[in-house]
């Protein structure tokens, strides 16, 4: 073991030389195979289930990342189980997604279309994507419908001017 310091002492660094690297890499492959080899049918099976639950899980949180774009608050967040194999695999994740309204209704209006594409962006969408789908789609009729509002008064507005002056002439 090599210790380095730096920064006047007030950091230490512990590393390992590279043959104890090698040596520590190759001592933990080994115990890993004599796990795995030890382990029983019943328990093997549910460490190939396991990996795939983490695989399934991490690509359905990579979906909603990827589509997301700047809805995203938060990276994804993991609930994992230990294994037979002593090994931690992912069963299920969350990835904060913004669903608060825009400072205007269009800007509202793009928002809750990327909220719900992030949430419906996986292949396989879970309760809790459909209800942020849901919410999404409602705060955005919401916004359609002030938007539709003040296009209406707007055009009040236009028309009595148009009246007005048409009639003072």
């Amino acid at each position: 073991m090599q210790i380095e310091s730096f920064l006047n002492g007030s950091y230490l660094r512990v590393g390992t030389t590279s043959s104890s690297k090698e040596s520590s890499s190759a001592s933990t492959q080994k115990k890993q195979e004599e796990n795995a080899s030890t382990l029983t049918t019943a328990e093997k099976n549910v460490v190939v289930e396991l990996q795939a639950i983490d695989t399934k899980v991490r690509a359905h949180e990579s979906a909603h990342i990827a589509a997301g774009g700047g809805v995203i608050r938060s990276g994804a967040v993991f609930s994992y189980e230990k294994a037979p194999d002593n090994k931690l695999y992912a069963v299920a994740g969350e990835v904060g997604i913004d669903t608060s309204e825009g400072s205007t209704p269009e800007e509202t209006i793009r928002k809750m279309q990327t909220v719900r594409a992030a949430a419906l962006a996986p292949s396989d969408p879970s309760p809790t994507d459909y209800q942020v789908a849901s919410t999404a789609s409602m705060f955005q009729m919401l916004a359609q419908l002030q938007l539709s509002k003040l296009k209406q008064a707007e055009l009040l507005v236009a028309n009595k001017e148009h009246y007005n002056a048409s009639n003072n002439e």
